[in-house]
């Protein structure tokens, strides 16, 4: 199938990327993409029609990203929606030579060492989907609804900070839609503005 060619300080590090705008709208469909993981299986987002799915831009060098993985708060995350039947893909835009780029040997051994429990890890070295969705920033959070269209896009949480500390006050947006939604109620917020370290694009 073709693929598509498809701590700091916290204001320097939230991205405004040329180029780089929002590109889909909550009630609009999804893009539908077709990206290789770590191992080198291809996924295509229509391949999951029915099911919810989340796409969560990462790169593990990012203190933002670091922020969730190292206290385990990201990987428990997936483990109860996966555990929902939810599909969870984690996608690097990292381009070669930038901050986050690894090889699928090198992505595998850090999913290993950061105990990663998404259901695959995407890499998107030319930086095609990342710049689709309008990804600015890792994490970068978008989830789609059963019926592929946009539920939610924007920031993990409420508490822009890469300490680790204020996820337990923060009000997590992934989970907040989610439990709702799942439980045929109505979403309380569907768009926020994403913080975290700028997506590390080639061009």
């Amino acid at each position: 199938m073709k693929k598509y060619i498809a701590a700091g300080i916290i204001a320097a590090a939230i991205s405004s990327l040329t180029g780089v705008q929002a590109a889909v709208e909550v009630g609009a469909a999804a893009p539908d993409f077709t990206l290789k993981d770590s191992n080198g299986v291809e996924h295509s987002l229509s391949d999951f029609k029915g099911k919810y799915v989340v796409l969560e831009w990462v790169n593990y060098g990012c203190p933002f990203v670091k922020k969730f993985y190292k206290v385990g708060a990201m990987q428990s995350i997936q483990k109860k929606y996966t555990g929902k039947d939810v599909v969870w893909l984690s996608i690097c835009s990292s381009a070669p030579g930038k901050q986050g780029y690894m090889t699928p040997d090198e992505a595998n051994e850090a999913n290993a060492t950061n105990g990663h429990a998404g259901t695959a890890y995407l890499i998107d070295e030319d930086g095609t989907v990342g710049k689709m969705y309008g990804a600015r920033t890792t994490p970068h959070m978008y989830i789609v609804n059963p019926d592929g269209s946009l539920g939610y896009q924007g920031a993990i949480d409420s508490v822009k900070s890469s300490k680790s500390a204020d996820i337990e006050t923060a009000t997590n947006y992934v989970t907040e839609y989610l439990d709702l939604v799942m439980n045929g109620k109505a979403a309380t917020t569907t768009t926020t503005r994403s913080y975290g370290c700028g997506v590390k694009y080639g061009k």
